[in-house]
């Protein structure tokens, strides 16, 4: 899963993608976090927007039950085979511009944290779903690479694939399916990340 990830300069990063800037500041967040309102792109008729979202979807049938969590991530192996993310893959699709993100390996009965990039420094965009200001992130399974540390990892989607994916009239998930992962590398960070208070360059800062 992707629980948490690094977004800074969110505005100066995605200038060249969107027309509209909606209320969005040129941060740096080191620490984004469920619950948060984030930068996300989604598509208009006159164009694509940056806007502010809530990350974690609730849907309208978990008013019935007492408790809930939001959901923060969807599997893109079960898109279609799940009513909410079933028709908001075909309907609400958004992208999340992030820096990299951050995972937990289980090491008997704890867990460290590591700290995710690309191995070229560029901006990553994971596909997401949206839904009533709250969004989702696609996750797949991971390379083996990245299996190492943890099972799944976000689906990054290629710059060049932003359009295709963000226009509902083209299958969504033949889009996804074509994508390959890009070259990650990784290395392990203080557990100061585990706190959402936390919130500083030093979170990436490598232990060793």
């Amino acid at each position: 899963m992707c629980g948490r990830y690094k977004i800074t300069k969110p505005v100066t990063k995605t200038v060249d993608l969107v027309k509209t800037n909606i209320k969005v500041e040129d941060t740096d967040n080191y620490n984004a976090h469920p619950t948060q309102k984030l930068p996300i792109i989604k598509s208009y008729t006159n164009g694509k927007a940056l806007e502010l979202s809530e990350w974690g979807l609730v849907p309208s049938w978990s008013k019935k039950l007492d408790k809930f969590s939001p959901l923060i991530n969807a599997r893109k192996e079960t898109l279609m085979e799940k009513v909410t993310f079933k028709n908001l893959i075909q309907t609400s699709r958004c992208i999340v511009p992030a820096d990299g993100y951050y995972e937990w390996k289980r090491e008997d009965k704890s867990k460290v944290p590591y700290y995710f990039s690309k191995e070229d420094e560029q901006i990553m965009f994971f596909a997401a779903i949206h839904q009533n200001n709250q969004f989702c992130i696609i996750t797949r399974e991971a390379t083996e690479k990245i299996s190492t540390i943890h099972h799944r990892e976000p689906l990054i989607i290629n710059k060049s694939q932003i359009n295709n994916y963000l226009n509902v009239k083209k299958d969504a998930m033949e889009i996804l399916n074509s994508i390959k992962p890009p070259e990650l590398k990784f290395h392990e960070i203080s557990k100061d990340v585990n706190n959402p208070i936390n919130n500083d360059p030093a979170l990436i800062k490598p232990l060793n």
